[in-house]
């Protein structure tokens, strides 16, 4: 039988414990064998000498998170409970800001294949990040095409994304073109306005600085001195992969996003991404990085809800077998 007395100092109490003691419950959930009680910044911890010591050091990791992140999400609180490697990594051993966003929002490589992606834009002029839901693979291109631009590495930033649902239907909806195609390339704005002041946004797309637009408008042009991301790529057929890759100018840089298990496109079409990742894989000056379910930054339950279909995937392959 143990006993720690913790202080916490440096840190305000309530946000280290969370509205509720949300962060509290997480880290007592996670060590259910002892007993973890707290009186203003003062924390006992009650059991095993091992479960203890373990629980303190999550503690205090809690604490540096806090300090050097100003920031403490039940999330992740989650991530470090679960000894996430990854997470550790970005987080304690790699502090380089990628680009600071609104506000002075430090926006980071928060996973061990987010940061690979950072290095290999760095090294390449073609990056091909493939991944499940909620890995941060089209926020993390966003932050380093807008470093790039702020850098002056390139001149403009061009978002591109299939309109697969659409189809042949743009037709039947309401609004002008623009209006029928941008509910597609939300998640593009969601990411620029993040990062980026509304009015100087405003600036950059209403000056072609910055341009988003659909897929098929890529077609005949050459890109040159941009930042190029083609994000849902899993939605791009082979041609149409062919087609955007080749419309890279010498001072361009491309990072291709996509998830292979969210395939939209119809039955008897195929993907493209994976077809263009075998077929481009040995060539230099392109790098291919793979996230996965680790490299989850959203709500605890993504993580769980890809590892669910993917049991469920592979035993419905082991049934066709």
């Amino acid at each position: 039988m143990s006993e720690i007395v913790l202080t916490i100092e440096g840190v305000d109490p309530i946000d280290l414990y969370g509205e509720n003691n949300v962060k509290l419950n997480l880290l007592k959930d996670a060590f259910p064998d002892i007993s973890i009680t707290s009186r203003g910044d003062q924390l006992r911890l009650s059991g095993d000498k091992k479960e203890t010591q373990k629980a303190k050091s999550k503690l205090e990791m809690m604490v540096r998170l806090l300090k050097e992140q100003r920031e403490l999400s039940p999330q992740m609180v989650t991530e470090l409970l679960n000894g996430s490697e990854p997470f550790y990594e970005a987080i304690f051993t790699n502090q380089t800001t990628i680009v600071h966003g609104r506000n002075g929002k430090a926006i980071k490589a928060r996973t061990r294949n987010q940061k690979r992606m950072v290095e290999a834009i760095e090294k390449n002029d073609i990056v091909f990040a493939v991944g499940p839901a909620g890995t941060g693979k089209t926020y993390t291109a966003v932050a380093l095409a807008v470093r790039a631009l702020k850098n002056r590495f390139v001149k403009k930033i061009i978002l591109t994304r299939p309109a697969v649902e659409a189809g042949e239907s743009l037709g039947f909806l309401p609004g002008d073109l623009k209006e029928k195609i941008d509910p597609y390339l939300r998640p593009l704005y969601d990411a620029l306005d993040d990062m980026i002041p509304v009015e100087k946004l405003n600036q950059f797309m209403t000056n072609r600085i910055i341009e988003v637009a659909p897929l098929a408008f890529m077609r005949g042009r050459t890109l040159d001195h941009a930042f190029i991301i083609l994000d849902e790529a899993q939605n791009a057929t082979a041609t149409q992969l062919k087609m955007f890759l080749t419309r890279l100018g010498p001072s361009a840089k491309c990072i291709v996003t996509g998830d292979l298990s969210q395939i939209d496109l119809p039955r008897n079409v195929r993907s493209g991404l994976s077809n263009s990742i075998r077929i481009l894989k040995h060539l230099k000056g392109i790098s291919t990085i793979y996230l996965d379910k680790e490299d989850v930054v959203r709500h605890r339950l993504v993580k769980e809800i890809i590892e669910a279909y993917d049991k469920s995937n592979r035993r419905r392959r082991d049934e066709e077998e």
